[in-house]
């Protein structure tokens, strides 16, 4: 395969701490021959060269800023396939817990009399402004779920995170529930697909990988709740990766009169 039949593939970021292209990179590193089927052709942490389409676009990074809408809509038109890489991407990520809050109060307080300065708004997942093709779900992106979502990508198949909880996972490798050893975790409501990483090396889940479809959120608030947390203790836990689905969640509700 020449370089000119490679797929072209570039990544983008917005508003983001750009780990899960160091994940990229990462994989780039244990994985080379992942670079003689496609062809990088815009990637700011790797190389310097731009481009002007390209077939694959991989982004990471939540929309904060009015400008982000606009950059975002011109990667769309020049791109094939879209990819939201990483939970800034698909989420909103940490990042939207100031939605939260009084967005002026936010600015004022981060950006002080620079605060007219920066066009911040309502931070959502990239999805809420563009069409997105496929996922790659994570804090950071699980690098071996990367290469198999590149790899379907390539064969014309369109990857599909799992819809069954973190928990599953827990017990297919046999780990003791985090709950039976003092912990809390989320994982009873979160989309499953990074092997349950952290419950297996002790740590309950934080839900970056976003919510399964149709979670008992409100039968998992009473389980933490009988574990010690307290209300603002919940949905702070809940509101670390969550907070955009749970509004949307919210929403719906109400709409269909709830």
């Amino acid at each position: 395969m020449t370089k000119s039949t490679r797929p072209r593939v570039a990544f983008f970021d917005f508003t983001c701490c750009e780990g899960c292209q160091l994940t990229v990179v990462d994989s780039l590193q244990t994985h080379p021959q992942l670079l003689d089927v496609v062809d990088i052709v815009e990637f700011r942490e790797a190389i310097s060269g731009k481009a002007k389409a390209y077939d694959i676009a991989f982004i990471e990074g939540s929309c904060s800023r009015v400008s982000d809408e606009g950059r975002l809509q011109d990667i769309r038109e020049r791109a094939g396939i879209v990819v939201a890489l990483g939970a800034c991407a698909h989420l909103g990520g940490v990042n939207a817990i100031r939605n939260k809050q009084n967005l002026e109060e936010v600015r004022q307080y981060v950006y002080s009399a620079y605060a007219d300065w920066f066009d911040v708004y309502e931070v959502r997942p990239i999805s809420e402004v563009i069409n997105v093709d496929a996922v790659v779900p994570g804090c950071p992106i699980d690098r071996d779920e990367f290469l198999t979502v590149v790899k379907e990508l390539l064969q014309g198949r369109c990857p599909e995170p799992p819809d069954y909880p973190v928990c599953i996972e827990c017990k297919l490798d046999e780990n003791v529930c985090v709950f039976h050893r003092g912990e809390v975790c989320l994982g009873p409501i979160t989309r499953a697909g990074c092997q349950a990483i952290c419950p297996t090396y002790g740590s309950g889940c934080v839900g970056c990988r976003g919510l399964i479809p149709f979670p008992k959120i409100e039968s998992l608030k009473q389980v933490l709740a009988e574990h010690g947390l307290g209300r603002r203790a919940i949905e702070a836990k809940i509101s670390l990766y969550m907070t955009n689905q749970v509004q949307q969640l919210v929403r719906e509700e109400k709409a269909n009169g709830a």
